[in-house]
């Protein structure tokens, strides 16, 4: 493994995953806070990382920003504004069939993607906490049509406060189980269309950027795909014990973020 000021002298951007990286729930962990601001005086930029396609860019950041961890010059990215690029660059003007909430539908609207209910030529499949029955037949019926099928990213569950709900992975199987349909792309962490727009939108090519995450299948593997470095923080779902069962290894583990400096 490399150390901490080799890893640092190396990147240009942070990205950095949310519950169980930088807070749990409502709690930032430790003192990330004051990590983060000594991150950006050391010239880093920021991005918060997320696979979850629910909710909007405005309200990951106004969160950060009641709990203190929002700075200047700061970016959120989620699975769902990645997904949307990828259509506006390579899908213009096809039409769009979005599982999605109320709030990312209008997000995709707003950014000029057609959405249709009724002759869609593409499905996506984002996670839809909204989620109705009437939704599921209406997704499944268009499958089967054999459309192209796109999902925003792969996790079975998302965690909560409690116990961990059903995500877009669960769905995935359900409609495949329904359908026969497997989807042709997904975006979203560990795969490489996330990492390519990201590197499109900072200008910043992957090897200058370094993931930091608690998950060893999306946010370790996600580095691996994408050629950028990672660290393994054991603030969230990982221990020393279950890293061993994963074929990454990411180039530092730390007990938190809070030891990266």
């Amino acid at each position: 493994m490399m150390t901490k000021e080799e890893l640092l002298n190396g990147i240009e951007v942070v990205l950095l995953d949310l519950d169980g990286t930088v807070y749990l729930g409502e709690t930032p962990i430790g003192a990330a806070a004051a990590t983060l601001e000594k991150l950006r005086e050391r010239g880093k930029k920021l991005v918060f990382l997320t696979n979850n396609s629910s909710k909007t860019e405005e309200e990951y950041r106004k969160k950060l920003t009641r709990i203190a961890l929002w700075g200047e010059g700061d970016r959120v990215y989620t699975s769902g504004m990645a997904t949307l690029s990828h259509l506006k660059k390579r899908y213009a003007h096809r039409r769009v069939y979005l599982l999605g909430t109320e709030a990312l539908r209008k997000e995709f609207a707003a950014a000029g993607i057609l959405l249709d209910g009724e002759t869609p030529e593409i499905c996506v499949l984002a996670y839809d906490v909204e989620l109705t029955f009437e939704k599921i037949k209406k997704f499944d019926a268009f499958l089967k049509r054999d459309t192209l099928f796109i999902a925003t990213h792969p996790d079975d569950v998302c965690p909560t406060d409690t116990v961990p709900m059903p995500d877009v992975g669960s769905f995935l199987a359900m409609f495949e189980r329904s359908s026969g349909r497997k989807p042709d792309l997904i975006v979203g962490k560990p795969f490489t269309p996330m990492g390519e727009e990201l590197s499109a939108l900072l200008g910043v090519p992957r090897e200058k950027m370094c993931m930091i995450g608690d998950r060893m299948h999306t946010d370790v593997r996600f580095a691996a795909n994408n050629g950028m470095k990672s660290v393994l923080v054991l603030s969230g779902e990982t221990t020393r014990a279950t890293m061993k069962n994963f074929p990454d290894r990411p180039d530092l583990v730390l007990e938190s973020i809070n030891e990266i400096l």
